[in-house]
């Protein structure tokens, strides 16, 4: 047994020696062991210690310059995007057709003056190629009617001569634009109707004949009317010299309306005048009525321009009142900073009816006209122009007699009255601002 045993010790003594010189490997290495394994550059790390966790460097620098990139090229787009917004936001901000919260009446007009000759002369222009020519004439006559509202308004600064000049260029350039605004209304006037009656219009070949030769005569006209070089190119021109001088306006700034008063209250009671010789007119009815919606509009587009954009004067007039103010105050304070508003949707309300009115007027002239036609060029025939003139009509004495009810309403007060309101509003809706 100690013979063995002195065996099993130098067995062990030679295995250790000959693991040190390199001459025998053993597959049954501790962990210790196949960590100080032989034959081994300094500092290289075992061969599973490579493979697992020493790859390439190539890649994973590839990948973060790549993610570099990324991240620099998505923070640039980022910020193009919020810039872009940015301009957007100030760009509707100064087209607005409203008082700004911060803002005089002035200062105030002379920028809204200056947005709707903006939004005039880029329509004109074609620059959002996503407009269709009737869209294209559809907003650039709406931004002509709040501008020739716009300089009623600052007629006494303007002085008579300036305010002649820079009206004539208004009334013309939308007066190139009439026809092709007259075709679209004769159409959308024409579906209107058969809608309202379509049992006894919808299926009457003559009027079906009578809209296809309206939607030509639409399509034609609006492309005309936009491409014609030389009006185009004049009208243009006028609108960015027009613009021009709008910039150099010096508008009195008192801080509230007092400078435009006179000019609301002739107005006003040039509308309430109206009204009342419409009522009287009798057989010539349909003409004072289109005289007065005129006024009406520049009613409505005049109590837009003074409306606050926010309710900042509303909020501030209800702390005045108080919390513990009886219903019936807080009613009055409302009323009080709400009215210029109110004035606005009646107007527009007012308006409607006034303007369909008129529409249909106009077709009516287009049907009997028809007369002279031949059934060969499409036109209706004496059965449907009878259809159609009576049910005109009919639709248009209703109109007239709304119309009239909601004028009375809306021109109920005295000139110096309907003022007063005004002027308290657009007051309570710049405290805000002191």
């Amino acid at each position: 047994m100690r013979v063995a045993a002195a065996a099993r010790i130098a067995f062990g003594c030679d295995q250790h020696m000959l693991a040190e010189r390199g001459q025998i490997m053993t597959t049954e290495r501790t962990a210790i062991r196949r960590r100080l394994a032989i034959r081994r550059t300094a500092h290289r790390p075992p061969w599973s210690g490579r493979k697992l966790g020493h790859g390439a460097i190539v890649a994973p620098l590839t990948a973060t310059l790549v993610a570099t990139v990324a991240l620099g090229v998505g923070v640039t787009l980022a910020r193009a995007e919020r810039e872009r917004r940015a301009s957007g936001q100030r760009r509707a901000r100064n087209r607005r057709f409203a008082l700004l919260a911060d803002e005089r009446v002035g200062e105030g007009l002379r920028r809204m003056a200056l947005g709707q000759l903006d939004v005039t002369i880029e329509v004109i222009e074609g620059r959002d190629g996503t407009l269709s020519p009737q869209k294209r004439v559809h907003e650039a006559r709406k931004a002509l009617k709040r501008l020739r509202a716009l300089l009623r308004l600052v007629r006494d600064e303007l002085g008579e001569q300036a305010y002649a000049r820079e009206s004539a260029i208004v009334r013309e350039a939308g007066g190139r634009l009439a026809r092709a605004r007259d075709a679209e209304v004769l159409l959308s006037t024409m579906d209107g109707l058969v809608k309202r009656h379509p049992e006894r219009l919808g299926r009457r070949r003559g009027v079906q004949r009578l809209r296809a030769r309206l939607q030509i005569e639409r399509d034609g006209a609006a492309e005309l009317a936009l491409s014609e070089s030389v009006a185009r190119a004049g009208t243009l021109e006028d609108l960015r010299a027009l613009r021009a001088r709008a910039g150099a306006w010096e508008l009195a700034d008192a801080g509230g309306i007092e400078a435009i008063e006179a000019a609301l209250e002739h107005l006003y009671g040039t509308g309430r005048r109206r009204m009342r010789r419409a009522a009287r007119a009798g057989g010539a009815r349909g003409r004072k009525l289109h005289e007065w919606r005129k006024r009406v509009k520049d009613l409505r587009y005049a109590a837009e321009m003074l409306q606050r954009s926010d309710h900042e004067g509303a909020k501030l007039l209800r702390d005045r009142v108080g919390a513990k103010a009886g219903k019936r105050a807080r009613r009055r304070a409302n009323a009080k900073t709400e009215f210029i508003g109110e004035v606005a949707r009646r107007a527009d309300e007012l308006g409607e009816l006034l303007g369909e009115e008129h529409d249909l007027a106009v077709l009516a002239d287009r049907v009997r006209s028809e007369a002279k036609a031949t059934r060969a060029s499409g036109a209706p025939g004496p059965g449907t122009r009878r259809a159609l003139l009576g049910l005109i009509a009919k639709r248009r004495r209703r109109l007239r007699k709304r119309a009239l009810r909601k004028g009375r309403s809306l021109y109920a007060r005295k000139p110096n009255r309907f003022v007063r309101r005004m002027r308290a509003a657009a007051t309570l809706g710049s405290l805000s601002r002191r």
